[in-house]
């Protein structure tokens, strides 16, 4: 026995997101070579899933990359954690209230992918009717748990649930016990890590995956037109213990088990009419601490230096990860690089020398300025032979120059921006964790979008997520989905530029490297 959909519910295309957090697009094909995405594998191979390469824009993090593709507009989140000199406020992710005062200011005006469909683990909602634990709606247990309390309606699927995480559990512990011991015997004990490792596998690798999937699934049986969800396992892993360790692998490859599971779901109800998109926000770099790099020296005290020895009282320094933000906050408007020289002469040079320090960028009056090794770095279309360009031999330069230059566009990018990205000492992050993401590196900006071979994703390059937004907007310019929501259709497109045909199912299969054929008419989009 299976839910079907009612009589009265007019046939339409509806999709599934699932996002793995954090993997870039090398350790994505690693996993795949190693067996640790055998399921993932399984579709591509099968043909049930074609595969795009996708750039995800500057700064490489879940905020940015979620607010273009829900709401298609490039964002001003220039980090995980950053300063807002127009309302001298300092916004942090985590941070109450933050989350859904940023994605007030993006939405405004604009329609989410999410439209009366559900999401969960996000950092904002997309406009979702129904989520769970999304930052956006954090503002009370109640709030942030409506995807609870529908689930609590299915006690038995709840307990069923329940159960399974408790045995799971239980079976860690267990592991962890029987490695802590051998590791005493042998002398080569880290409390520390396994500990950290311990609190990951238990509360994010089995008890919110699971209640995730849980909820996923009862959405897909209820035939929720849009839904999206965020599996963190491989990401928070990645940060503790770096991208490549087996520890962060095998919170994948319990991503993959779930990924199975949803995509037995959508093969299983033909009906409901859904599309299956896997895909990854971003990547992350190895990177070591700064004050490692530093000698013990925070960046307080390297900023502090660079700018003559003493800390001007109107500046602010805030840490995101690999990147720093320095903000002069005597004035709301941001300063240009001469201005920034005239207080303080050759500070930005003096910075881009520093070993734990990559990149150095500040406004210019034509763009953005970089310094890197203490030598002026034209952003310029093409790379200058005579300068020391750090992005001169990358395929992708022309895709990271205007990543610097979007991220420098932003109002609430600081007066000055450091990468730890590129240091002489090796990838740095400005907090302490051993794999970080917001910066260039080929690690960090390039991931994978993966998708029914019968559906038409835009067919120039995918250098920014905001290129999906039209294509995620088009499903419901479905009229039967807007009957199926009793909503008014949508004003307009709601995107820069027009809208790009409905992703509907073609005949021909298209190419999984190249681009997806011709654009689809209105004719074109029999099922």
């Amino acid at each position: 026995m299976r839910l079907v959909p009612p009589a009265a519910r007019p046939p339409c295309r509806r999709f599934l997101i699932i996002q793995i957090d954090g993997l870039s697009r090398e350790m994505f094909d690693r996993a795949l070579q190693g067996g640790r995405l055998p399921n993932v594998r399984r579709l591509l191979e099968t043909g049930q899933l074609d595969r795009r390469e996708l750039s995800v824009g500057l700064p490489s993090s879940t905020p940015a990359f979620q607010a273009s593709l829900m709401y298609g507009e490039r964002p001003d989140i220039p980090g995980f954690h950053f300063y807002d000199k127009r309302e001298g406020r300092e916004l942090h992710f985590p941070k109450h209230g933050v989350a859904d005062l940023v994605e007030q200011r993006h939405a405004r005006g604009r329609t989410g992918i999410l439209e009366g469909g559900s999401c969960y683990g996000c950092i904002f909602s997309g406009g979702a009717a129904n989520d769970l634990w999304t930052f956006a709606r954090l503002r009370s247990l109640a709030s942030a748990g409506r995807g609870l309390r529908r689930a609590a309606l299915s006690g038995l699927l709840l307990a069923w649930v329940a159960l399974k995480c408790f045995g799971l559990t239980m079976v860690t512990l267990g592991r962890f016990a029987g490695r802590t011991v051998s590791a005493i015997v042998a002398g080569r004990v880290e409390v520390r890590r396994s500990l950290e490792a311990l609190v990951v596998d238990i509360g994010i690798s089995i008890w919110a995956r699971e209640l995730f999937t849980l909820l996923v699934s009862a959405d897909l049986y209820r035939g929720v037109p849009a839904i999206y969800v965020n599996f963190l396992d491989y990401d928070v892993l990645a940060h503790a213990f770096g991208p490549a360790d087996r520890l962060a692998f095998r919170g994948l490859g319990r991503v993959d088990r779930s990924i199975q599971q949803l995509a037995r779901i959508v093969r299983r109800l033909p009906e409901m009419g859904y599309d299956l998109y896997v895909l990854s926000d971003h990547g992350q770099a190895r990177t070591r601490p700064f004050r490692r790099a530093a000698r013990g020296a925070s960046l307080e005290e390297v900023v502090r230096d660079a700018l003559g020895g003493e800390a001007p009282p109107e500046m602010k320094i805030v840490t995101a990860g690999p990147n720093a933000f320095v903000y002069f906050t005597d004035r709301a408007d941001p300063l240009l690089a001469s201005e920034i020289e005239a207080r303080h002469p050759r500070a930005l040079a003096r910075l881009s020398r520093h070993p734990g320090i990559g990149l150095v960028l500040a406004r210019g009056g034509s763009g953005p300025v970089c310094w890197y090794r203490g030598h002026r770095v034209p952003l310029t279309r093409r790379p200058d032979p005579a300068v020391r360009d750090p992005f001169a031999r990358r395929a992708d330069r022309e895709v990271v120059v205007a990543g610097l230059r979007d991220l420098m566009a932003m109002p609430s990018a600081g007066d000055i921006v450091l990468y730890g990205t590129g240091a002489p000492a090796g990838d740095v992050s400005f907090i302490d964790e051993r794999g970080a993401h917001a910066g260039p590196s080929e690690a960090e900006l390039h991931t994978f979008i993966l998708h029914p071979p019968s559906v038409a994703l835009p067919e120039a390059p995918l250098t920014h997520p905001v290129q999906l937004y039209p294509h995620f907007r088009a499903y419901q310019e479905d009229l039967s989905w807007r009957s199926a929501l009793d909503a008014p259709a949508p004003a307009g497109p709601g995107a820069s530029g027009s809208v790009t045909s409905y992703p509907a199912k073609s005949k021909v299969r298209a190419s999984s490297s190249g681009s997806r054929g011709s654009p689809r008419t209105p004719a074109s989009r029999s099922r």
